[in-house]
């Protein structure tokens, strides 16, 4: 899996570079942090780095209740720091956050991708996600402002919408996909082939490039308005 994502991080498709955004090895699972630090340090020098957080288990994503959220942000944070990582992007395991994940995010500069442009089916009734239909300087409690990007396309919806007649119908696509996606040769082969056609027909950029163009310029919208169930 690892391989297929370091081969299309290389490939460049469409003349994107594609972010990474990973989450921490958890040692306590079984997980080699070595490994994993040899890694990041690959994708990093190939693209933009996220930090992405499961709060359960590396099976599970979102929070069970217990803890506090912004706290393992936090001290995932300070161990990437320890290990030399410095990555600029954040997404939360599940498309989840809070109020307090995002002032986490916030105090460490990062750009949150956590928000995404339409409800993913999967989350039960009454789960929460951030809702934003572009970008966004979110404003938080705390007077602090946190620019996010969010994703606005899954693979299917990009790949559908570059067949249609009127495009994809959007300023700027941010295309989002898991890493399992690239042992399925069929979804493999979707995803090359939809970043091919998007670069023919846009302007190719990456996430890092697009949040230092809209950090000053992107709308302010309140959290309480980004945060839904």
């Amino acid at each position: 899996m690892w391989g297929a994502f370091a081969e299309l991080q290389e490939r460049r498709p469409g003349g994107f570079r594609v972010a990474a955004l990973l989450r921490p090895a958890d040692p306590a699972h079984g997980e080699d942090e070595a490994v994993w630090i040899a890694r990041a340090r690959d994708a990093a020098g190939r693209g933009p780095l996220g930090h992405h957080t499961h709060w359960t288990a590396p099976d599970h994503a979102r929070p069970t209740g217990e803890g506090e959220p912004g706290l393992r942000v936090r001290q995932e944070a300070a161990r990437l720091s320890e290990l030399g990582l410095r990555p600029t992007l954040f997404c939360g395991g599940g498309w989840y956050s809070d109020a307090g994940v995002a002032e986490a995010c916030a105090e460490l500069g990062y750009t949150d991708c956590t928000p995404i442009a339409y409800r993913p089916s999967y989350l039960p009734n009454g789960a929460q996600w951030l809702s934003l239909a572009g970008p966004a300087r979110v404003t938080l409690g705390s007077g602090r402002v946190l620019l996010a990007l969010p994703s606005t396309h899954s693979l299917g919806m990009a790949a559908r919408g570059v067949l249609a007649p009127s495009g994809l119908e959007s300023d700027i696509v941010h295309l989002h996909f898991h890493d399992t996606d690239l042992v399925d040769a069929r979804r493999r082969g979707a995803l090359v082939w939809t970043l091919r056609m998007l670069g023919r027909r846009s302007t190719a950029t990456d996430l890092d490039a697009l949040a230092k163009m809209l950090a000053e310029t992107a709308p302010e919208v309140p959290f309480e308005q980004v945060a839904v169930a």
